[in-house]
C-alpha cells in the first residue's frame, strides 16, 4: 500500500486543483507534493531495520522479512499515522515553505520548528524514546519536503500546508484494509475504528479485494496524469497485456494467498506485469539497428507502465474467476 498512499493523494489533489481552474502543470505539481507528503507517515518502518540485527543468515529471505515486520509492529501505524499529529504537522510544514528572509519569515519558520519539537516531546512523554525517534524522522522528512518545494516551485505556504494536510490525513485510511488500524488520535487514547475492515469472510477473497483497490488507485493516478498531460490512456496499452489471462492457472497451482501470507501471490502477479510491460517485441534474427536513444521516451515509459498495469489487472481478474469456479470454499 506504500505506493497507493502517495498515488491516491496525488490523484485527488491534482483533480481538485484542475477543477479549481489551475493550469495542468501546476495541478500536477500540487498533486505530486500531496503524494510525497502522503508517503511520509511510513517513515516509521525505518525503526524496523533494527529487527534485521536479530536475523541470522541461516533463516533465509523469509526469516529476514519476518524479523523486519515483527520489529515494525512496535511503532508502525502509531505516532506518524495520527490525524491529530497530521493536523499539527501540516501547518508547520507550510510555514517551513516560506521563502522570504525577512524577520516575519524567520518567525514563521521558528514557530514551525516549535510545533514539530512539541510533537517530539509529546511522543517521548506518551510512548517513550522509540516513539520520539520515529517522530524525529517524521518531522525531518516533512521539513526536507517543505524546503525542497519552497526552493523548486512557486507554491505558496498555505498551498503546501493544505497539500501536506491532505497527504497526511489520507494515509491512514489505506492501512485500514491491509493490517492493524492506525493510532488515529494519538496522543489521545480514545478508541476509534479499532478493527481492520474485512471486505470478505474468505481470507483469500479479502486479500484479492484489497489488491484490487490498490490497482484501482494506480489506475486513477495514471488516468489523472494522462488527462492533465493530454495523453490517451487507451492508446498507450499494448495488446500483449492480454497474456496476463494465463495467470488464472495459478489459482490451481499454488497455495491461496491471504493477508498473512501473500508474498508468493504478489511477487508472481507483479512479475507477470513486469514481463508484459518490458518485453516490447518478439526476438528477431535480423541484426539490431543502432538506437538513437539509450533510454525509452516518456511515451515509451507510459506504454510500459500502462501495459504492465493492464496485464496485472487481467491476471487478477483471471485468478479471481478461476478461484471462484474451481477452488472449493
Amino acid at each position: 500500500m506504500f505506493i497507493g498512499h502517495g498515488l491516491i493523494a496525488f490523484a485527488v489533489a491534482a483533480c481538485v486543483a484542475d477543477w479549481r481552474g489551475w493550469e495542468p502543470r501546476r495541478a500536477l505539481l500540487v498533486g505530486a507534493v500531496a503524494g510525497t507528503f502522503a508517503t511520509i507517515p511510513d517513515i516509521d518502518v525505518a525503526y524496523a531495520l533494527v529487527g534485521l540485527l536479530e536475523w541470522h543468515v541461516s533463516d533465509g529471505v523469509l526469516g529476514a522479512s519476518t524479523a523486519f515486520w515483527d520489529a515494525s509492529r512496535d511503532v508502525h501505524r502509531s505516532v506518524t499515522h495520527s490525524l491529530v499529529v497530521g493536523a499539527v504537522a501540516a501547518p508547520a510544514f507550510g510555514l517551513l515553505a516560506v521563502r522570504s528572509g525577512s524577520v516575519r519569515a524567520r518567525v514563521a519558520r521558528a514557530a514551525a520548528v516549535a510545533l514539530l519539537v512539541g510533537l517530539i516531546v509529546i511522543a517521548v512523554a506518551r510512548d517513550g524514546p522509540i516513539a520520539a525517534l520515529v517522530m524525529c524522522l517524521f518531522a525531518a522528512s516533512g521539513l526536507l519536503v517543505a524546503r525542497g518545494v519552497a526552493r523548486a516551485s512557486t507554491l505558496s505556504p498555505p498551498t503546501v500546508a493544505l497539500a501536506a494536510l491532505w497527504g497526511l490525513w489520507s494515509h491512514p485510511w489505506g492501512d485500514f484494509l491491509t493490517g492493524s488500524p492506525p493510532d488515529w488520535l494519538f496522543p489521545f487514547g480514545a478508541p476509534v475504528l479499532e478493527s481492520r475492515l474485512v471486505l470478505h469472510s474468505d481470507p483469500t477473497l479479502n486479500l484479492l479485494g484489497a489488491f484490487g483497490i490498490e490497482l484501482a488507485t494506480i489506475w486513477l493516478a495514471l488516468a489523472v496524469g494522462c488527462r492533465l498531460t493530454d495523453r490517451s490512456l487507451r492508446a498507450a496499452i499494448d495488446r500483449r497485456a492480454g497474456i496476463g489471462v494465463a495467470y488464472g492457472g495459478a489459482a490451481l497451482a499454488v497455495t491461496p494467498p491471504t493477508l498473512d501470507v501473500s508474498y508468493h501471490f504478489v511477487f508472481s502477479i507483479l512479475g507477470v506485469g513486469l514481463l508484459c510491460g518490458v518485453v516490447r517485441e518478439s526476438p528477431s534474427l535480423a541484426l539490431p539497428r543502432p538506437r538513437a536513444r539509450r533510454f525509452p521516451s516518456s511515451d515509451g515509459l507510459l506504454e510500459m507502465a500502462l501495459t504492465a498495469l493492464t496485464a496485472v489487472t487481467v491476471a487478477l481478474a483471471a485468478y479471481v474467476a478461476v478461484y471462484l469456479v474451481a477452488v472449493p470454499s
